[in-house]
């Protein structure tokens, strides 16, 4: 039996129809056609599907889309404004903190969080803090300094300059 559900998504909103096993990550990628949230594991092990639910990080693999009912959700498509990349997306551009890109707006999505709760995380804290999100080609170096260059420069301090270690 569907359910009538409405969401709001990077500001707009959207009523929906779901079946009540439906998950999220699939009503954002199939039905808003917002394709950034990515799929990886349907189990809450590689954090490519992370979203903000209400401002939190949530996986939207494990997440059943009546349980974002009335919710506010936010994707990776929302990050960007008319003014131009938000810091994060110009820090991983800046620090080489994508390959392949895969985890990228997960990991995206989940700094976005870390940083609203602590502006000025030290490398321990934003390793600590992105745990949850697996990447299988940078060896995380250049997204920790592109998260430590977001800092930086969403509290108007000087981006750090450090060059980007390749491996």
């Amino acid at each position: 039996m569907k359910k009538q559900i409405t969401i709001s998504v990077n500001g707009e909103k959207h009523s929906l129809e779901v079946e009540p096993r439906e998950l999220l990550v699939h009503i954002i990628r199939e039905r808003l056609r917002l394709t950034g949230t990515h799929i990886g594991c349907d189990t809450t092990s590689c954090g490519a599907c992370t979203i903000l639910l209400n401002g939190k990080s949530v996986k939207s693999c494990t997440v059943l889309a009546i349980q974002a009912d009335g919710k506010e959700v936010s994707t990776v498509e929302g990050m960007a404004t008319a003014e131009g990349l938000h810091p994060l997306q110009e820090g991983f551009k800046e620090n080489h903190g994508l390959h392949c890109g895969f985890c990228t707006p997960g990991m995206l999505m989940r700094a976005k969080e870390l940083l609203e709760h602590n502006p000025n995380p030290t490398e321990e804290e934003i390793r600590w803090g992105i745990s949850g999100n697996l990447c299988r080609c940078t060896g995380y170096n250049n997204i920790v300094k592109a998260i430590q260059y977001a800092s930086a420069k969403m509290q108007g301090r000087e981006t750090p300059s450090t060059e980007p270690e390749f491996v």
